[in-house]
């Protein structure tokens, strides 16, 4: 086998591979922490090592004291992993702590943390690659790929119409829901969990 083949193999595997990861893990997919979320990573750390600190310094428990240690060192870990943030919060005193403001940073960083991404979108966007790759490949072969992953992206999203359209039928019909259920009995349970994904849009 050539160069110019194994490069082909390579993207074809590659193709395949984001689509494997992106179908099969979708709903355990997260997006890279944002600067809030490593603020408030900062924040954590800072807060913990003022606990720690304060324990000792009012000659708490051996049990307080080693377990505001160990949070404090566990805070270390979740700052490295989440990575320090563009701008520092104010962490100098208690007061600055126990801020508002950083208080907000807190809520800020929660709310975009429970966020996943949408996983109809998360699967255009990978089929939308995977097409441009394939476009690189060029030949048969980034042909016969290209028109494979159009056509999988094209039922992709004619699925999800079809769903939200009989979703919003039965929200407007109402009488007619036992039916739809009735119908779907036969579903294996990975279209069944396909569904469901799709209804939790409308």
């Amino acid at each position: 086998m050539g160069q110019g083949e194994k490069t082909k193999v390579f993207f074809v595997v590659l193709i395949l591979g984001l689509l494997l990861i992106t179908f099969s893990g979708c709903g355990q997919l997260r997006l890279a922490p944002d600067e809030k979320q490593k603020q408030n990573a900062y924040l954590h750390q800072k807060t913990l090592a003022a606990a720690a600190n304060q324990a000792r310094q009012e000659e708490a428990s051996t049990q307080l004291k080693s377990l505001t240690d160990r949070a404090e060192r566990q805070g270390e870990i979740f700052l490295a992993y989440y990575g320090m943030p563009e701008s520092l919060p104010a962490t100098g005193t208690m007061a600055d702590l126990l801020s508002e403001n950083n208080s907000l940073i807190t809520e800020s960083a929660y709310n975009s943390a429970i966020l996943r991404p949408d996983t109809w979108q998360v699967a255009d966007n990978v089929l939308e690659l995977g097409i441009g790759l394939a476009g690189l490949l060029g030949g048969v072969w980034g042909t016969k790929a290209a028109a494979l992953l159009v056509a999988a992206r094209q039922k992709s999203k004619a699925l999800e119409e079809v769903i939200v359209g009989n979703e919003l039928f039965k929200q407007q019909n109402p009488e007619v829901s036992s039916q739809f259920k009735e119908a779907q009995k036969s579903q294996s349970v990975e279209t069944r969990s396909l569904v469901a994904t799709i209804k939790q849009k409308v």
